[in-house]
């Protein structure tokens, strides 16, 4: 074969593959913006889309520029050694090979070589600004905070819109300025004949020369920029005593940015001065000061300030700075409005008829833990085993004049579960297309069987109250909704299951792209690598096709600029099923604020509720915090895609929670920030830390929980989301924290704390009373000996009434994998635990029969059986009315509880001397005795945590 077919060959090749991936690429954009068209969001695909392309392409311009002006520089002494015919140097650098370099190179392939590598490394850099078309447009649409850093004065808005615009203009001009010198640099070298550094300044040319000083000169004015900047980065200082700048910072470090901005601005026309005057001398020795002020300004003068003039005087010297980012951290959390409220502990004892007062609250006690719950919906409710919940979500909804906490999942179809015989591309694509409806149940009810007293169940739905309307209940848009489906075709879509037959229909709703000619069913075959969707002959004008449908990819994909929740939830509304997503905006450059993750996020909103139809697949952004800048922000940019919150429909608006991940978040930075004293702060005198609670024999971190409660104050039970509060390595619980749910008290957040003089248990030692009540924690041994499986639930905190309950449901699941039971309640206050079948009997007997055992009668008599043994019912609940005594064992398990973990350690070490002295004095007894109480100290040191 000769060269030229070869060479015409591979010119082919390279063709047909950059057409395949051009007509790939284009085929991913067209449909990309069909999706958004469905949605009706086209503007928002085109500004996205266009500011990315225009942005990359300008910088790929301006750099291709940019290093071709500079190459053009250099083609002067490479066309000069072209036309040399004889040069010992040249000769010297490329050896033979030389008359066929210069024999082939002229000028006007020089210049096409120059054009070409321009437009490569132009194309190449511009790739680093993918992302960067956000900052440009938030730039460009800045809001302001209306809030001013400490330090310099300047609105919050320019730390988070206008630095990072300011830090991106900087950056990409050192880039292109350093490329063009090393390219320019190696150019001049090799051409010149330069051999070593000495040779430099007779060998290169005075053309070479300025053009080189004038690129030093270029990238010095952007150094001294950079240092300019950088002035700003001290009030995002992580080196301090808190985050953001010190008082080092702000009298040593400040100044050195300052002081090497001058100095880099005197070498750089020092250089200019050099290179026309022929005087090198203030260029030497001003590059020989930036060196050393350098290493004084940002090493040693910190240093030195920080150990002899700071550490000595801390507190006093950085007391002003740790305000600062308490203020700031409070502000960028919202939590500087948090409402601070003591807690009075009533002196009395509550009573059943005073619980009951609280109807609302007692009737919604959450008994129902969602992960064991998930398990029991997944066996009763999942029906097929194409069916699965993929999650247990909890909200409330007005049942006539019920207020009830419910909690509920959606039955999505995973069509990965389907026979290995159906996993056809027609069954995946067309005929299995959605899921069907939700199970619903109380969350404070339980059957006599242990099961969950369904609203909503079976297929097709059966609503059991007449307030729940579910006409549609078809779910095409879920979390389980991976693949791409085709609807309307002549291929009628799998419904639900009826006894032995299944019941078929066929799509009526706006959701999908219409696929109505060749041109688009193309472009999808292309998309979706099949080429079954030009060949199916079930698919006609009217079908359309629906993809994107998993609604983690599909809030995602509409709004990449947003950070989302981990947890949406289902809604019935309108008689029709929505998902409710919570979005935040976030920013890593809110100056003083602590951040909150690792990649140094210290400020967030969840300014944004995504409603998604589930029928339908419509995304609905509606803004409900229209304080939060970075959201008006994003509202300016993409008008079409955010709504007022005004806009949601009253029966949506009345499902809004305020989510978990932001009040993990909240309370996990109030739990030090709520210490507004700065020297409180300093020395971390109340340190709060969230405590640990039990779950199937596993210590894990109390989750913040949604329940029913009367807030101190107010008339109604309301839906709020809570967390309890202990002190740093102490189990006790000092305080808790509530954001408010309902209407418009949305978002508000309350903290209160308990007295501090008297002893309040935080779940942790609550989990330890259970486990040391002898009648409870041997029947619960006795159930896991029986081959069944015990799950403690959630341990629920439920302050109420100046009083605080404990309560926690305790369910059995054959270990053979059967349906998770809940069997018991067991419900503590002060120092009395009960537990019994049900709630309302758990109430009883511990705040109204007056005398009862921990366990019910039939209890003790059935662990009497099993065991043998003599079951002495000892821990009684005290009368009605009085005040319980406590007893020692009871003092000392308090005080065992509340103890340091240097104080467990001393008590274990005097334990185990004392069985020592006890063993060689030939006690066995009271060795017994003595090892069994050194078991619990090291019981309770282990939970600690420490």
């Amino acid at each position: 074969m000769s060269k030229t077919i070869k060479f015409f060959l591979s010119i082919f090749a390279i063709a047909a593959i950059l057409l395949i991936i051009f007509i790939s690429t284009g085929a991913n954009i067209y449909t990309d913006w069909l999706w958004f068209k469905e949605l009706n969001f086209e503007k928002t695909f085109t500004i996205m889309f266009l500011s990315n392309f225009i942005l990359r392409l300008l910088i790929g311009v301006i750099f291709a520029a940019v290093i071709y002006l500079n190459l053009h520089f250099t083609k002067k002494p490479i066309n000069k050694f072209i036309n040399v015919e004889k040069d010992s140097k040249v000769e010297n650098l490329f050896g033979e090979e030389r008359n066929q370099i210069f024999d082939w190179l002229n000028k006007k392939r020089l210049n096409i070589i120059y054009l070409i590598s321009s437009i490569v490394l132009g194309f190449l850099f511009s790739s680093i600004s993918s992302e960067s078309w956000k900052m440009v447009l938030k730039y460009l649409n800045k809001t302001a905070f209306n809030s001013v850093d400490p330090i310099f004065n300047n609105d919050i808005s320019f730390y988070v819109f206008t630095l990072p615009f300011y830090s991106f203009l900087r950056e990409m001009g050192m880039v292109v300025i350093v490329i063009s010198l090393i390219l320019v640099g190696a150019i001049y070298i090799i051409f010149t004949g330069i051999h070593s550094f000495s040779e430099v300044s007779a060998k290169l040319s005075s053309r070479a020369k300025k053009h080189m000083s004038v690129l030093v000169f270029m990238f010095l004015l952007f150094k001294a920029w950079d240092y300019r900047l950088k002035m700003y980065d001290i009030l995002f200082s992580p080196s301090g005593v808190v985050f953001g700048a010190g008082y080092t910072d702000v009298h040593a470090s400040l100044l050195g940015y300052r002081v090497l901005f001058f100095v880099v601005l005197f070498v750089a026309l020092a250089v200019l001065y050099s290179l026309f005057k022929n005087n090198y001398k203030p260029l030497i020795w001003g590059i020989g000061a930036w060196i050393v002020l350098s290493i004084v300004f940002t090493g040693v003068y910190p240093a030195f300030m920080q150990q002899y003039r700071v550490e000595p005087n801390e507190i006093n010297l950085e007391k002003n700075y740790i305000e600062n980012n308490i203020n700031m951290t409070l502000k960028a959390y919202n939590l500087d409005h948090v409402e601070n409220k003591d807690f009075e502990l009533s002196q009395d004892d509550l009573s059943y008829d005073e619980l009951m007062e609280y109807e609302t609250v007692v009737d919604n006690v959450r008994l129902w833990d969602y992960r064991p719950l998930q398990s029991t919906y997944n066996q009763l409710q999942a029906l097929r085993q194409y069916y699965s919940f993929e999650d247990i979500d909890i909200d409330r909804y007005q049942l006539g004049n019920d207020y009830t906490q419910v909690m509920l999942g959606a039955r999505e179809l995973d069509q990965n579960a389907l026979a290995a015989q159906a996993q056809t591309w027609v069954n995946r694509t067309l005929k299995y297309t959605h899921g069907l409806g939700v199970t619903m149940s109380p969350a404070g009810k339980v059957r006599d069987n242990g099961q969950p007293e369904f609203l909503v169940q079976d297929i097709p739905p059966v609503v059991n109250n007449e307030n729940l309307n579910l006409e549609n209940s078809s779910i095409y848009y879920g979390e389980k909704t991976n693949n791409y489906v085709i609807v309307n075709t002549d291929e009628t879509e799998f419904h639900y299951p009826m006894g032995s037959e299944n019941v078929y229909t066929q799509y009526e709703g706006t959701g999908g792209v219409e696929i109505n000619n060749i041109l688009r069913k193309t472009m999808y075959a292309l998309r979706f690598g099949t080429t079954k969707i030009l060949l199916s002959n079930d698919i006609n004008n009217q079908s359309q096709v629906m993809y994107n449908r998993n609604i983690h990819q599909r809030v995602r994909k509409a709004a990449p600029f947003l950070r989302y929740d981990s947890d949406p939830y289902i809604v019935n509304a309108e008689g029709r099923l929505f998902w409710i997503y919570d979005a935040y905006t976030t920013t890593n450059l809110y100056p003083y604020s602590q951040p909150f993750n690792n990649s140094g996020d210290n400020y967030v909103r969840n300014s944004i509720k995504v409603v998604v139809d589930a029928y339908n697949g419509t995304l609905d952004y509606y803004v409900i915090d229209d304080s939060d800048p970075i959201a008006v922000t994003y509202s300016k940019i993409f008008d079409d895609l955010f709504e007022s919150v005004d806009q949601m429909p009253d029966s949506l608006r009345k499902h809004l929670r305020y989510p978990q991940d932001l009040f993990k978040i909240q309370t996990q930075i109030y739990s030090t920030y709520h210490m507004q004293d700065p020297v409180v702060y300093y020395n971390r005198e109340d340190v709060w830390s969230i405590p640990n609670e039990n779950y199937q024999g596993s210590t894990i971190p109390v989750e913040p929980y949604y329940i029913m409660n009367q807030l101190p104050d107010e008339e109604e039970a309301e839906f709020i989301l809570m967390t309890p509060f202990t002190p740093s390595n102490r189990n006790n619980m000092i305080a808790w924290m509530a954001a408010r749910n309902d209407a418009e008290h949305y978002g508000e957040l309350f903290a209160y704390r308990f007295p501090k003089d008297q002893l309040v248990y935080g779940p942790n030692q609550i989990e330890s009373r259970i486990d040391q009540e002898s009648e409870i924690s041997q029947l619960l041994t006795l159930w896991s000996q029986r081959g069944s499986e015990v799950i403690r639930g959630n341990l629920l905190v439920i302050p109420i009434n100046n009083s605080v309950l404990y309560i926690e449901p305790i369910f059995l699941q054959a270990e053979s994998g059967g349906i998770p039971e809940l069997r018991r309640v067991i419900v503590s206050y002060k120092n009395q635990i009960i537990m019994r079948e049900n709630l309302e009997e758990a109430l009883k007997a511990l705040l109204k029969e007056g005398e009862g055992m921990a366990v019910p009668q039939e209890d003790v008599r059935d662990l009497e059986d099993k065991t043998g043994a003599d079951i002495k019912t000892d821990t009684e609940v005290s009368q009605q009315g009085t005040q319980p005594q406590v007893s020692d064992t009871a003092q000392d398990s308090a005080d065992l509880m509340s103890a340091t973990s240097a104080e467990l350690i001393k008590r274990a070490n005097d334990l185990y001397q004392q069985a020592q002295q006890a063993l060689q004095n030939g006690d066995f007894a009271q060795y017994g005795e003595i090892i069994t109480n050194l078991g619990e100290v090291l019981n309770q040191l282990s939970r600690t945590g420490e």
